[in-house]
């Protein structure tokens, strides 16, 4: 059973948030993929977050870019954590989509991790945190990992 859910909003944010789901598999951590717009389909968003406690989920990594209105849009609609990955797709390069994450209003948090790659690879980690304190072999995946780049 998945315990992460990942969402991007395109198609075209899925070679972006790769980096995430290749830690997510490194780590033996289970999850669902899916693409969901929160400007385009804001009813399937709505849908999916409110049943994602029901499907087993336990955190939610949320990625986009420009606006970057789903994961507030998610967050809104669940009480499972929600990280936010800001992606490189505009002009800005991310800038936009960092700011848009992390200034949610009082109410609805969002964590957010930084633009792009290490964002992804980061919200993968950060997932394993949050899920390793509940699964202890995913603590102790996350254990090894930092051993081994403790290494090099």
């Amino acid at each position: 059973m998945p315990l992460v859910g990942v969402v991007i909003g395109s198609k075209t944010d899925e070679p972006l948030i790769q980096p995430a789901l290749d830690m997510l598999k490194q780590l033996g951590i289970e999850y669902e993929f899916s693409i969901l717009s929160a400007h385009r389909n804001p009813d399937k968003v709505r849908q999916y977050a409110s049943a994602a406690t029901g499907r087993g989920i336990e955190v939610i990594i949320a990625a986009a870019g420009a606006a970057a209105h789903l994961p507030g849009v998610v967050a809104s609609w669940t009480v499972l954590p929600v990280i936010g990955v800001p992606l490189p797709t505009s002009d800005l390069k991310g800038i936009d989509s960092l700011y848009s994450i992390v200034q949610m209003p009082a109410g609805v948090p969002v964590a957010c991790v930084g633009i792009g790659t290490p964002g992804a690879k980061n919200a993968a980690l950060l997932s394993a945190q949050i899920l390793g304190i509940k699964h202890k072999e995913i603590k102790a995946a996350y254990e090894e990992h930092k051993r081994k780049i403790a290494e090099t």
